[in-house]
């Protein structure tokens, strides 16, 4: 069945989110699927042109995809060869052999990895959410390529957690107006801390991961699989969060104190009035800082 959009506000330009998303892809200079040794392929969208700039891999969030990143692909590729991925069993991805195991998601992506990267080739990793959480294992298994890690909201942290709202499932379903709704409910709740930066591509977005997304990346990060794998994690790691992130706020020493006492020089880059989806509602702050802690 397909996804009604027709409820989804458009552009101020007038273009549809579908429009505006897929012009910002179109800027990428490859799109590309790789073998993950299970039989299935990983996406993964390249913003590459070929002179041999740093290699920033990103991860996006739970039940994501790289659009994750649509406002900062862009600014970042003047800097980085920028890999976003789409994590198997969400985006484009095939999924893992098991979707409710955060190391059978790993173990594809490192084969997925290893088809794109050169096996001598450095590079950094920036993960949002679920992705930091896969980005803490990756860092295990590539601890010489690896130069350093920038958790961004990560989850999967044994962490206070402050109650809310429960999300509501998108169904493919639902009438164009609930579910255009009832996404933007769920972006409220969890991703953007003003309700007025919940626009037409937010809602697209979300729409369009969370309907077809099939790994179980909330269930991984309620059993604190990051937690877990961190006093594994000997690449340099530091982070940036929304002050007031929906899965963090009001207790973001608490995350603070959990990585110095892995990490003692670890930097927490808090940026203000952000919520979850800091890459996206605060774009211009977030990509300025990410730069300039991956600048060498």
């Amino acid at each position: 069945m397909s996804l009604d959009y027709s409820a989804v506000p458009k552009m101020p330009d007038g273009r549809t989110a579908a429009e505006h998303i897929l012009t910002i892809e179109s800027t990428a200079s490859g799109v590309v699927r790789v073998p993950m040794g299970n039989g299935g392929h990983m996406t993964w969208h390249v913003w590459d042109d070929g002179t041999n700039k740093p290699v920033l891999l990103l991860f996006h969030g739970g039940s994501g995809s790289w659009i994750h990143w649509i406002r900062n692909v862009l600014p970042l590729s003047r800097h980085f060869a920028v890999y976003a991925a789409d994590l198997p069993g969400l985006g484009d991805s095939d999924p893992p052999d098991d979707v409710n195991d955060v190391w059978s998601v790993t173990h594809c992506v490192r084969t997925a990895m290893a088809a794109l990267l050169p096996s001598d080739k450095q590079f950094v990793l920036t993960g949002f959410s679920f992705g930091g959480m896969v980005g803490g294992h990756i860092a295990t298994l590539f601890p010489e390529q690896l130069r350093k890690i920038v958790f961004v909201g990560a989850g999967g942290l044994k962490a206070t957690r402050k109650p809310g709202p429960k999300l509501r499932k998108l169904l493919a379903d639902m009438p164009a107006e609930t579910l255009a709704a009832e996404a933007r409910r769920n972006l409220e709740i969890l991703m953007l801390h003003d309700p007025k930066n919940v626009d037409g591509v937010a809602i697209h977005m979300q729409i369009l991961n969370t309907t077809r997304a099939k790994t179980r990346s909330r269930q991984m990060g309620q059993a604190f699989k990051l937690s877990e794998i961190l006093p594994r994690v000997k690449t340099p790691f530091t982070g940036i969060w929304g002050e007031f992130d929906s899965t963090t706020y009001p207790h973001i020493q608490e995350r603070i104190d959990l990585f110095r006492a892995l990490q003692p020089d670890f930097e927490m880059n808090i940026i203000p009035g952000a919520g979850h989806w800091v890459a996206y509602e605060a774009a211009e702050a977030f990509n300025e800082r990410l730069i300039k802690i991956l600048s060498p």
